[in-house]
């Protein structure tokens, strides 16, 4: 690890890629105490206000502080990339190693159902099983990490069966130890790396569809809010009331750009 922390430090995007996840992170945490104003509150004489020191990013059509809803934004959008992320690794995970590490029938159906899933556009997909099932917390949460996992699947699929070969699981299977064990302490261990610097590049993906969704009117809905519900706020006002969309647009390529920064850093000093 320390091998890898040294190369991954070496390279200045990676580096301020970090840098920028980590800060959004953070900031995600503190949000109610860093906010200014409540999010909430509408203030409908203070409608549609440019930046000024009063409101730094201006004011939306309710008259609330664009500032204090663009911090507490970062708290869903990371929050819900974060979670589907995670649930997304652990399925592709444990279904990759499965389909690698035993072969045959198994390995053919897990990959058939990775082929079938991706044969659909993301997207489309996403849209349609939102608009049947209704959009909420839990139904976004269930239905992007349903739809996630295929290529950590792949990806943790090619190095169990790499490492499968190698001698010291050989050994693993001539002592008689269980299937369980070499895949889990063995296996699993040593195929992670490669899947730590996906999650940075899928949690940026994750991020990006949600504020898609968001958008739409199909991802999180009133009163709750994330950077993709600030930007449909803004969208019929754009020529007028820029700032709306502009600046959660800003916060939400920055972190797109720092985790690809940082996946692609860590993809560098794995490999």
């Amino acid at each position: 690890m320390s091998k890898i922390w040294h190369r991954f430090s070496r390279q200045k995007l990676a580096g301020i890629g970090l840098i920028l996840a980590a800060s959004w992170m953070i900031i995600g945490i503190l949000a109610p105490r860093l906010a200014p104003h409540d999010p909430f509150a509408p203030v409908f004489e203070q409608r549609y206000q440019s930046p000024s020191w009063n409101h730094l990013l201006g004011t939306d059509q309710f008259g609330r502080d664009v500032l204090s809803r663009l911090l507490l934004g970062s708290r869903l959008s990371l929050g819900l990339g974060l979670t589907v992320t995670a649930i997304a690794l652990l399925i592709g995970t444990l279904l990759g190693a499965a389909a690698g590490y035993t072969g045959g029938k198994l390995d053919a159906l897990i990959m058939r159902g990775v082929d079938l899933l991706l044969a659909f556009p993301l997207i489309y997909l996403l849209v349609t099983c939102v608009a049947l099932l209704g959009a909420n917390w839990g139904i976004l949460i269930l239905i992007m990490s349903l739809t996630s996992w295929m290529d950590v699947a792949r990806l943790v699929r090619a190095e169990v069966m790499a490492l499968k070969e190698r001698d010291f699981i050989k050994a693993a299977q001539v002592l008689g130890f269980r299937r369980r064990r070499i895949i889990f302490r063995h296996l699993l261990p040593n195929a992670l790396a490669p899947v730590l610097a996906f999650a940075a590049l899928r949690l940026a993906d994750v991020i990006l569809i949600e504020s898609s969704l968001s958008f739409l009117g199909l991802g999180v809905q009133p009163p709750n809010v994330s950077w993709g519900s600030i930007i449909r706020d803004g969208r019929d006002v754009l020529s007028s009331a820029w700032w709306i969309v502009t600046f959660p647009g800003a916060a939400l390529t920055l972190t797109a750009i720092g985790l690809n920064w940082m996946g692609e850093g860590l993809r560098r000093a794995i490999s």
